[in-house]
């Protein structure tokens, strides 16, 4: 039972230094912050996280990541690559929404200013992508669409629902998901 209680109290901060990441960047992401948002007490950061704040927030970025690689495994089981695609627009802005326009992606976070707060996160980043990029690219390719152009392809949808994402924040406005889903899903048709 004990144990039970002390997933629980992890799972709550790597939540909040999740949510954290997202809303406030690496640097955002302090203890104090996690406890505070957490509600978890003082103790269980060391307990948990041995590493400190560094492992607490790679820890975050991984979850995260995971989250979004299973969403891109999962459409890609279904074997319908826009459907892929659909998701990941329509979690981003699901998200952004509920947010008020304020969280963001928590590897693109990462990306942009991680590498001098913590140690490793370039490493962790670039897996998370790649993964990201991968799963697009084998679905893809399981979808008629040669290797190369199919790592091309998740390159592109990558790329575009970051960026678009980061201009939904600057606008307040989810119309750049729309144009990028509007503007890829023509470019995921089965070849002939």
């Amino acid at each position: 039972m004990v144990e039970q209680g002390r997933r629980g109290t992890k799972q709550r901060m790597l939540d909040s230094a999740v949510l954290l990441l997202r809303e406030r960047g690496a640097a955002g992401v302090t203890v104090d912050a996690v406890l505070a948002h957490s509600g978890a007490p003082r103790g269980s950061v060391y307990h948990h996280f041995p590493g400190g704040r560094n492992e607490m927030v790679l820890g975050a970025v991984r979850l995260a990541g995971d989250y979004i690689s299973a969403m891109v495994a999962e459409a890609a089981a279904e074997g319908d690559v826009r459907l892929m695609v659909e998701r990941l627009v329509a979690f981003w802005k699901r998200s952004l929404t509920k947010t008020g326009y304020r969280a963001g992606c928590p590897a693109a976070a990462m990306a942009m200013d991680g590498r001098d707060v913590v140690p490793d996160a370039a490493d962790v980043v670039r897996e998370i992508f790649a993964r990201w990029q991968d799963g697009i690219a084998n679905a893809l390719s399981a979808h008629g669409f040669e290797a190369p152009r199919a790592q091309r392809l998740a390159t592109l949808v990558v790329s575009a629902v970051e960026g678009a994402i980061i201009l939904c924040r600057a606008h307040r406005d989810l119309g750049p998901l729309d144009d990028v889903l509007a503007e890829i899903t023509p470019l995921l048709e089965r070849p002939n």
